[in-house]
Order: structure tokens, then C-alpha cells, then sequence
């Protein structure tokens, strides 16, 4: 599988002993308040893991990453090539609570946006977010993405429908 880096940044294949890493974000309330899973069991993370590290996809449809900073896993951003007739994709991510606010989700975004680009052969990559969070917004007008539209009743999360919001960029 495929490693990125930027400047401070290592997005790299997930292995088995990242369980405890991802656990802190993925089991951490405020962290998956917007999302549609989580919070995470041990053995849900346990089991994300499994499958993330076994994800060597032959048709390079999903590229999932662990993201690290200085040794230190503090998060995941993952591709998945949802079309590959159109030239299709999106991505999403979560960072750790502690990684928040220091620019490395938008560095992660902006990476996986140029691999998907230059070498998954994408035309187009989409990504949603929550309309209250107001920071994964931030992230992806500045990695690149336009804003393109309001989603209604889009995901069924613990127990109500939310909203949505679709970025976009294209190449």
C-alpha cells in the first residue's frame, strides 16, 4: 500500500498495534459527535483496524490511511474510488482531540486529494460534513473543495436524520 507525506505528516497503511491509538479518537464522544458511527467498542475499533490493515484493494478502489505526526498516530483519512466509469471519489476523516485546531486534518485532506488526483486517476472527489461543524468545513475550503449544496435528512445518526453538507473539487 501507498505512503504519503507532507511536511509534518505520514499518512501510511494502518497495522494490528494501532488498536490503542485508534481507540482514543475513535472511542472519544466530541470526536465522533458528526459521524455516523462511534463511539467506538474496543472490539469495534478492534475490528476497524483489521479490516483498514487488510484493505490492499487490487482495483485500488479504497485507500485508507493512518495519519502520524511525529511518531504518534493521531488520526485516519480514507479514500474510496466510488466510480471508477466517472472518474469518481470521496474521502473523509478523524482526527484525535488533541490534533484538532493545529492544521493536520487540512494537511492529511490536501495530500489524499492530490494522490486521489494525480495517482488514482480521479476527475472528480466529494466530501460531506455536518453543517454544525463549523472546523471540518474550514478543512475542506481550504484544502480546495467548493462548496456545491445542502443535503437534507442525509444520514440517520443515533437516532435523528442530519443534514449535510457536499464539497467538491475536481481536477
Amino acid at each position: 500500500m501507498t505512503e504519503l507525506t507532507t511536511d509534518r505528516l505520514l499518512l501510511r497503511p494502518f497495522d494490528l498495534g494501532d488498536v490503542p491509538a485508534v481507540h482514543t479518537y475513535a472511542g472519544d464522544p466530541e470526536v465522533v459527535r458528526f459521524m455516523d458511527w462511534g463511539p467506538n467498542t474496543l472490539s469495534e475499533t478492534e475490528a476497524f483496524v483489521t479490516e483498514a490493515a487488510g484493505a490492499v484493494d487490487p482495483a485500488g478502489g479504497v485507500h485508507p490511511f493512518a495519519i502520524e505526526h511525529d511518531d504518534h498516530l493521531i488520526g485516519a483519512v480514507e479514500l474510496r474510488v466510488t466510480s471508477r466509469i466517472h472518474s469518481r471519489g470521496e474521502f473523509g476523516y478523524a482526527l484525535a482531540r488533541s490534533a484538532w485546531g493545529r492544521g493536520f486534518a487540512t494537511e492529511a485532506a490536501t495530500a489524499v486529494l492530490a494522490f486521489a488526483f494525480d495517482r488514482a486517476g480521479l476527475h472528480r472527489v466529494a466530501a460531506t460534513c455536518d453543517p454544525a461543524n463549523t472546523g471540518s468545513r474550514r478543512v475542506l475550503e481550504k484544502a480546495g473543495l467548493t462548496y456545491e449544496g445542502h443535503l437534507k435528512d442525509y444520514l440517520h445518526i443515533r437516532g435523528e436524520w442530519r443534514d449535510r453538507l457536499l464539497f467538491a473539487a475536481i481536477r
